[in-house]
């Protein structure tokens, strides 16, 4: 797979990076009070993070006054697994730098998406990438043969949080996993293990050889 830069004009499509935030605060703050795992750990909401100034900026500026949430995604990973997708954008800021697999929610055909639609890209440490509502996007991925990587995540606050009581009405509703997250699962996931509705068909994207 050919891993391009989130700066590539090629990126557009789903998402784009947000100028004018000095995140060294943030990132200094991320390496500190959190864990780097073996596998992938998330955490919604972390306190140390919610306490910069730059979350009120977020808050402000990128997410135009509605309240939010800075939690984190770290550890090791190389594979897809999954795609998530929220009514809203979310941010990714990395202390480190970090692979982005996403794809287009319009690629999807019937609720159901081909993983040969999936894209790679680059992030570098540091920059402020929002990801657009209609891109399908989960856990980030090493950008080097070993390496860990720590990923703030803010979103709209609540999301994430536990799934709303529902009566599925349509096929869309069947993926809601969370409060403003629906998920496709991949067959051979964890999460398809524990009964994540599997919708992504085709390969498990794997980067290792890539990086």
């Amino acid at each position: 797979m050919i891993i391009h830069s989130v700066f590539d004009a090629a990126f557009a499509p789903y998402g784009k990076v947000l100028g004018g935030y000095d995140t060294a605060a943030l990132t200094d703050t991320l390496k500190a009070v959190t864990p780097v795992p073996d596998g992938v750990d998330y955490v919604p909401s972390q306190p140390e993070l919610e306490a910069l100034p730059i979350a009120g900026q977020f808050a402000s500026n990128a997410y135009g006054g509605m309240p939010i949430q800075l939690g984190w995604c770290n550890g090791h990973n190389t594979r897809l697994n999954c795609l998530e997708y929220h009514r809203d954008s979310e941010l990714n800021i990395g202390a480190q730098d970090f692979i982005l697999l996403v794809a287009k929610e319009d690629d999807m055909v019937d609720g159901r998406l081909d993983t040969a639609k999936v894209k790679a890209f680059r992030a570098p440490a540091g920059a402020v990438v929002e990801v657009y509502a209609t891109t399908l996007h989960y856990a980030p991925c090493s950008a080097a043969p070993g390496a860990g990587f720590q990923v703030v995540i803010a979103l709209p606050r609540g999301t994430n949080g536990p799934k709303p009581a529902i009566t599925p009405l349509n096929g869309e509703d069947e993926t809601l996993w969370a409060c403003n997250k629906w998920l496709l699962a991949h067959a051979d996931s964890s999460e398809a293990a524990q009964g994540a509705p599997v919708r992504l068909d085709g390969i498990n994207v794997d980067i290792a050889a890539d990086l």
